[in-house]
């Protein structure tokens, strides 16, 4: 068997190095996602595992890989795997995080943009129905100049998504259960606000925290009930940050205006009710789908295995 373990088709740049490295390696050749099944079946023998963020590896897939010393997730999330068993098993876990800093907040521009113009909306309508022709009221939409961005989670995608809002002349508030130094928020142009100033004051809220127990069902029913009836919420986070069936109710009820996902609660299924909705965009975590993220990724997780391979320490370890 294999050193290495690849549970998923990666950028060429990934394979590349681990043959320059002189490292044995097979690669998921399969359709679709890969099953549990064939990843037991593969890393048996594996002393490096390769997964993807829709790969899951809990205890009995850690256990069913007694020789493995890393699992190097190419994502910059890591709530796939359980961090802490593989700690216990002496196995190191990494992360692909910064790379797709870029990548992530121009999407959330772009939802945004696309949300307040009506863009997916208007595609639609011409495809299916038509362009009846200009009149003055047709089609309406908002700018976003003067607007109040309100940010969860001002990390390095928090923080960059804040840059370029401002750029766009919107306002940026955010919160996070820590606050900023008064520098950095000087360099960012953004405010601190409670939790509860920041839904209830936002004319855009965009989700980027990581997700932890604490967050679950953030946003919840009583969270959208403080909204301002304007709004909209854009989750390129984590899906479980969302309550989707309360988000669904809110959408439906009019408690908010619009909402753009590409994340899920539930991913990949979309909540039901959600896709029928003109006022909600859809993606499917393209994030940080982009060439240069990619292989700036995939670059990462083969670095990492020749890393440790050649006795050295790995980088972004996420369960020191």
């Amino acid at each position: 068997m294999s050193q290495v373990y690849l549970a998923a088709k990666l950028p060429a740049i990934t394979t590349e190095i681990l043959k320059k490295q002189q490292l044995d390696f097979s690669v998921y050749s399969g359709t679709g996602l890969i099953s549990k099944q064939e990843l037991l079946a593969n890393v048996k023998d594996a002393e490096y595992l390769v997964t993807a963020l829709s790969t899951k590896v809990d205890k009995e897939v850690i256990d069913h890989a007694p020789k493995l010393k890393l699992i190097t997730n190419f994502g910059a999330g890591f709530n796939n795997i359980d961090i802490n068993y593989a700690k216990e098993k002496g196995i190191v876990v990494t992360n692909t995080p910064l790379v797709s800093t870029n990548s992530v907040a121009e999407v959330t521009v772009g939802l945004i943009l696309a949300l307040s113009h009506r863009i997916v909306e208007g595609d639609a309508q011409m495809r299916k129905e038509g362009f009846p022709g200009w009149a003055p009221l047709y089609f309406l939409g908002h700018e976003i100049a003067g607007k109040t961005l309100g940010i969860v989670g001002l990390g390095n995608i928090g923080q960059e998504v804040a840059r370029k809002a401002a750029a766009l002349s919107m306002k940026v508030q955010y919160w996070q259960p820590h606050q900023k130094s008064d520098p950095e928020e000087r360099s960012l142009g953004v405010n601190y606000v409670s939790f509860a100033e920041l839904a209830q004051t936002s004319d855009f809220i965009s989700l980027h925290a990581p997700q932890t127990s604490a967050n679950y069902h953030q946003f919840d029913q009583a969270v959208f009930n403080q909204m301002k009836s304007t709004a909209a919420i854009i989750n390129v986070a984590r899906g479980p940050i969302i309550d989707e069936v309360a988000l669904r109710d809110a959408l439906q009820n009019k408690q908010i205006a619009g909402a753009a996902l590409d994340v899920y609660e539930h991913e990949p299924a979309v909540t039901a009710g959600l896709a029928d909705m003109k006022n909600v965009i859809l993606t499917p975590h393209i994030g940080n789908a982009t060439v240069e993220a990619r292989a700036a990724m995939g670059k990462i997780v083969a670095t990492n295995i020749a890393l440790v391979q050649a006795g050295q320490t790995a980088k972004y370890v996420v369960n020191q």
